[in-house]
């Protein structure tokens, strides 16, 4: 398809700057294909899933992955600045460089906020579009202390443009459940959980459960193609345990439906049950690009922020609740002032039936 298909006009106005406070205060749009739309909030949630059903959520927890200093090359000093984006091994993440241009392979780096002892890195790969490849003189969990200790969250672009990191980021920009170190994105579905809302889903009979997905700064990269099947998304790394797929499975031979907290839990979820249209154990990279036609096997429904124009999320969306069914949704919405985007307002998503079928 056309990327251009996926283009709407979104007010500038409407990205939102902070998140709504309680986090569960938030607007919420259900869409239901065939059957129209109708404006909720977060906490409608109590109402709408029944004893059986299954959040599945993902836990990964966001790095401060925005690092900012010195390229040094014999006696000259050059400011720049990284977001790390995707961990190669325990010592090497790939990142997005700005600016790029400044940087050559050999290149030594001292990274940090000033306060303490640098970080410092080799520059030891230059790809495309700004990424770069660093590799740290620490490793594993020393070098995540150190990342956390000099890096700032790495907020969304429409966020960074518009304002500077805020102190109350670290807690904003972080799921209630957040466990393992890795993403350097949230998986901003999630951010609209408190531990009370999730306390009494599971009295009312909700069930659980927790993937990790990384969450790669390539989900900000914009689409640059004329057409979708020229588009390649950035791997991301995920994991789905033998547990975790057993109970996903007993819920629904129950009749419980499988609810996906956000995109990355969608798309981590589907990727597992590629091979053979049911779910399994998964364990690796993954870079599954969902448009429509894709035949969904594991969602039922999806809760998921509103997304930017032209982006794969916007592409996702449309493949699982139907492409004119979302197109209305979002006149919908931007009509009736919803906010957009990873501090915005949530969307509950049920899937169209009549294009799960589709190949």
């Amino acid at each position: 398809m056309r990327v251009d298909d996926f283009d709407f006009d979104l007010p500038n106005e409407l990205i939102a700057l902070h998140p709504a406070e309680p986090r569960d205060s938030a607007r919420m749009l259900v869409v239901k294909p065939g059957e129209g739309l109708a404006d909720r909030v977060v906490t409608d949630l109590l109402e709408i899933l029944q004893a059986g059903d299954v959040l599945v959520v993902n836990d990964t927890k966001v790095l401060p992955a925005d690092l900012r200093g010195t390229r040094v090359r014999g006696d000259n000093r050059s400011s720049v600045s990284f977001n790390l984006h995707k961990r190669v091994d325990e010592q090497t993440w790939k990142a997005f460089a700005r600016p790029a241009k400044r940087l050559a392979e050999g290149d030594r780096l001292e990274l940090g906020n000033g306060e303490q002892e640098p970080l410092f890195a080799t520059l030891t790969g230059k790809g495309d579009s700004g990424e770069v490849t660093l590799s740290f003189d620490l490793a594993g969990a020393e070098l995540d202390e150190a990342i956390k200790s000099h890096g700032a969250m790495p907020l969304p672009p429409y966020i960074g443009a518009k304002r500077e990191v805020e102190e109350r980021d670290k807690s904003d920009y972080q799921t209630v459940y957040a466990r393992h170190d890795g993403a350097v994105a949230a998986p901003t579905a999630g951010l609209h959980f408190t531990d009370g809302l999730l306390q009494r889903l599971a009295d009312k009979g909700v069930g659980f459960e927790r993937v990790t997905l990384h969450v790669g700064a390539g989900t900000f990269l914009p689409v640059k193609v004329e057409d979708t099947k020229d588009h390649k998304m950035h791997a991301e790394w995920g994991v789905i345990d033998e547990g975790t797929v057993e109970r996903i499975l007993a819920a629904r031979e129950r009749g419980g439906r499988v609810v996906a907290v956000g995109t990355t839990s969608l798309r981590l979820l589907e990727s597992a049950a590629r091979a053979s249209g049911k779910l399994a154990v998964f364990s690796g990279d993954t870079d599954i690009f969902i448009t429509p036609g894709y035949r969904f096997n594991v969602v039922d429904v999806l809760m998921t922020n509103f997304h930017l124009p032209r982006s794969t999320l916007f592409m996702l969306v449309s493949a699982f609740a139907g492409f004119e069914t979302m197109h209305e949704a979002y006149r919908h919405a931007i009509e009736h002032g919803y906010r957009f985007y990873s501090y915005g307002d949530s969307s509950l998503l049920f899937r169209d039936e009549a294009g799960a079928t589709q190949s």
